[in-house]
């Protein structure tokens, strides 16, 4: 029998996708008040591996990840995510913009091991974590690099994801138990 005990803390990250600058500059500002300084934060890459968004997101996207300096408990991934949700919903209210989603915000977390994606979506790889939130493992890092599943999406696949995420896992304490 394993011995239970507390999970270590993790990095937090999360995934801004915009076709608007001003859009990513206030959901970092507001994350950061809400998460603490940003440890690192990508460039805005071009978002181009679906059309999914158009409708209520227009064209011309891009995805900017942030990371913050404050690990978390992997545990505040629910609460995590209703948060970025209502800042989504937040900024939409201001009505800046004439698309009816203007700003994506997508929290999930980095350990030396996994990155991890939170999601309101049921799927078979799955799992419910708490309060309407499943977590996916998106990426392994595994023989010294990011390891993609077969329903890893398509940008997190691209080498220039995997470099930042590989950047921000360099920044974990390398203390385990």
């Amino acid at each position: 029998m394993g011995d239970i005990h507390e999970p270590l803390p993790v990095q937090l990250l999360v995934a801004a996708s915009s076709r608007y600058e001003e859009a990513l500059l206030w959901g970092l500002r507001e994350c950061e008040t809400e998460y603490g300084p940003a440890a690192a934060v990508s460039p805005a890459f071009d978002f181009t591996e679906t059309n999914y968004y158009d409708a209520e997101m227009g064209v011309e996207l891009k995805k900017q990840f942030w990371v913050f300096e404050q690990l978390v408990d992997p545990g505040n991934l629910p609460a995590i995510k209703r948060q970025t949700n209502f800042l989504e919903a937040e900024y939409a209210g201001l009505e800046l913009h004439p698309e009816p989603r203007p700003l994506n915000l997508d929290p999930g977390y980095i350990t030396l091991a996994k990155l991890v994606l939170a999601s309101t979506k049921d799927h078979a790889h799955r799992i419910y974590i708490a309060e309407g939130i499943y977590a996916e493992v998106t990426l392994s890092y595994r023989k010294g690099g990011w390891q993609p599943f077969e329903w890893t999406y398509p940008d997190y696949r691209r080498d220039d994801f995997q470099a930042f995420f590989t950047r921000c896992r360099e920044l974990l304490p390398r203390v385990r138990r």
